[in-house]
């Protein structure tokens, strides 16, 4: 089959998934129709703000659709007319079965993290909190609950020992656009036969791995929330940096510092660790109201290096003291 034989319709919304649109449209495949979600309001004047994908598709005279009902009977009867062969998803919204059994090839999703682990809405985020060293993005046919799919292909991705979920997020993003691509030919080498494409059941990838391991646990990528991104200092330096740098630069880590609330932390060193701290100090501040803001925390101290606090720009450490006197 050649790319023009399958018609395609994608589903994405925020800039996570402008690329693999792109690597779609520009490498020749034949995208029929782009979804995405319903504009929102915006900045101080409310502004109904389009979506990265749907600036995309607009750019590029896409034809689209964006529901706020996904199964609304105007959208369902709008989505049928474009007789789409197969739907790919990149960073939209869980599907209900009228929408992703509709295309006689399925519709398949990228999801940025090695299924079945890190299954959920921030796998980027948690692989990174969670210390890990490597991650990676697998495509998967979807079926009835969410992240189980089938797994067609996969791909790892080493997370550099001080990177950010920032920087990870855009090597990821640039990375599954090729493993979307490469997901869509072997649809066409099958010559749009979904059951000669090679799958995994994940089910089957969680009995190897207790067999190979003991153990079978997986971990979650549930969504973040506000309080997932306090700092309590009464938990290691290791783990405190690595919520740093999981959450940063954004929804960003937060702390009170000098009276003030929240305090965004964006970036952070270790001082020292692997060494119990007196349970009355955790938390305590010392600096030289110059040059560092350290924290200690349960096993040694965390300096704070990048900050913003509240109404304020985000600014280095240095920069900070230099115009805001700690009352600590």
């Amino acid at each position: 089959m050649q790319k023009q034989d399958i018609r395609i319709v994608f589903m994405g919304t925020p800039a996570f998934a402008v690329p693999t649109l792109d690597a779609l449209v520009t490498g020749g495949y034949n995208v029929v129709g782009v979804i995405t979600m319903p504009d929102k309001p915006a900045g101080r004047g409310h502004k109904l703000q389009y979506s990265p994908v749907k600036q995309y598709a607009l750019d590029h005279n896409l034809p689209l659709l964006q529901p706020e009902k996904l199964k609304d009977e105007a959208f369902i009867e709008a989505l049928r007319a474009w007789k789409a062969d197969l739907q790919i998803v990149v960073a939209f919204r869980m599907l209900p079965e009228v929408v992703w059994a509709m295309p006689r090839m399925g519709t398949f999703n990228l999801h940025a993290a090695l299924l079945p682990q890190y299954r959920g809405a921030a796998p980027l985020n948690w692989a990174v909190i969670n210390g890990d060293t490597v991650t990676g993005a697998t495509t998967f046919f979807l079926d009835h609950q969410i992240d189980t799919g089938r797994i067609i292909l996969k791909e790892p991705l080493a997370i550099g020992p001080e990177e950010n979920v920032g920087s990870l997020h855009d090597r990821m993003m640039e990375m599954g656009k090729g493993l979307v691509t490469r997901t869509v030919d072997l649809l066409l080498e099958a010559e749009g036969d979904v059951s000669k494409v090679p799958t995994i059941d994940q089910d089957t990838l969680l009995q190897d791995l207790k067999a190979s391991t003991g153990i079978d646990e997986l971990r979650p990528a549930p969504k973040i929330f506000k309080e997932t991104c306090e700092l309590h200092f009464d938990q290691p330096v290791r783990r405190l940096h690595n919520l740093v740098r999981g959450l940063s630069p954004y929804p960003a880590a937060w702390t009170s510092l000098g009276g003030l609330s929240p305090v965004k932390v964006f970036r952070t060193s270790i001082v020292s660790e692997g060494k119990p701290q007196p349970v009355d100090k955790f938390g305590q501040i010392e600096t030289d109201d110059k040059s560092y803001i350290h924290v200690i925390c349960a096993d040694g101290m965390l300096a704070l290096e990048e900050l913003q606090l509240p109404g304020k720009k985000r600014m280095d450490v240095r920069a900070l003291l230099n115009g805001f006197k700690l009352n600590c």
